[in-house]
């Protein structure tokens, strides 16, 4: 998925946008999302589905299965946050809260309402957040959104870190998946101890692959007359759009609108 990923913001329809518009854009509703309340965030989130997959002409399909890794993530704190334990003497002050419960010994574990409401929230939030990550992975090449960082002012030390974590992220990958289909071939994972056998084997194994990895890159640029910084040459072909950018002020602003009326409501009811 990561090298698909890779793939797709080199040939995604916006990859003519200048890069900086694209940040600027996604930046934006980053930050509308956090302080947003929900209808806001869901806006937001269907807004930016439609930028993917209708204007980037990227995959529905695996757009969606981004979307999964995320909600996942969610739904292993939704258990937390749903269900609460509290002494079995204290069940009368949590009536209100509480939609069904089962006591157990000196406890009483709860479904809490309010706990279900805050999840509702993360989600929304949540899925507005990862629209906006998704829009800048899928259609801002990495190389140029390092170069536009540069530009305007992240230092140089960072850009050149980010820069070797993002090709060692591809060189563990492809290593992880050489190793595991070597096992599976040889049923390293038929039974149980055998599973964790194997996996021992494949952590040890991708340490030392990796290392082996980083040396040989190591001495590759010091071979090329490494001189402690790493230029990637970008050609300026970039077209900006009037339509895309008017459609994104007019959609920003409504959006804004959309939260300060909110807000004025809360405040008149108060």
């Amino acid at each position: 998925m990561k090298i698909q990923i890779d793939q797709i913001a080199y040939t995604n329809r916006l990859r003519w946008l200048p890069p900086e518009h694209k940040l600027t854009f996604a930046t934006t509703l980053f930050l509308i999302t956090f302080f947003s309340h929900p209808t806001v965030q869901i806006l937001i989130a269907v807004w930016m589905s439609i930028w993917i997959v209708i204007y980037a002409g990227i995959s529905a399909k695996v757009y969606l299965k981004l979307l999964y890794v995320g909600l996942f993530f969610w739904l292993t704190s939704l258990f937390a946050l749903a269900f609460n334990i509290v002494a079995s003497d204290s069940v009368a002050n949590i009536q209100n809260d509480a939609l069904a419960g089962l006591t157990i010994g000196f406890f009483h574990i709860y479904i809490s309402f309010n706990g279900i409401l805050q999840g509702l929230s993360i989600l929304t939030r949540a899925l507005a957040s990862l629209s906006c990550l998704y829009f800048v992975m899928l259609t801002i090449p990495f190389s140029e959104l390092l170069e536009v960082l540069r530009r305007i002012g992240l230092p140089e030390l960072l850009c050149e870190i980010l820069l070797l974590m993002y090709r060692f992220i591809f060189v563990l990958l492809n290593t992880a998946s050489q190793l595991w289909t070597d096992q599976q071939a040889r049923f390293g994972y038929r039974t149980f101890n055998t599973s964790i056998k194997s996996l021992g084997l494949l952590v040890g194994q991708l340490f030392k692959r990796t290392l082996e990895n980083y040396r040989q890159v190591s001495l590759s640029v010091e071979s090329r007359g490494f001189n402690g910084q790493f230029r990637v040459w970008h050609p300026y072909r970039y077209r900006p759009s009037k339509r895309y950018a008017i459609e994104a002020i007019i959609g920003s602003t409504i959006l804004l609108g959309l939260e300060v009326l909110n807000h004025a409501r809360i405040y008149t009811r108060v």
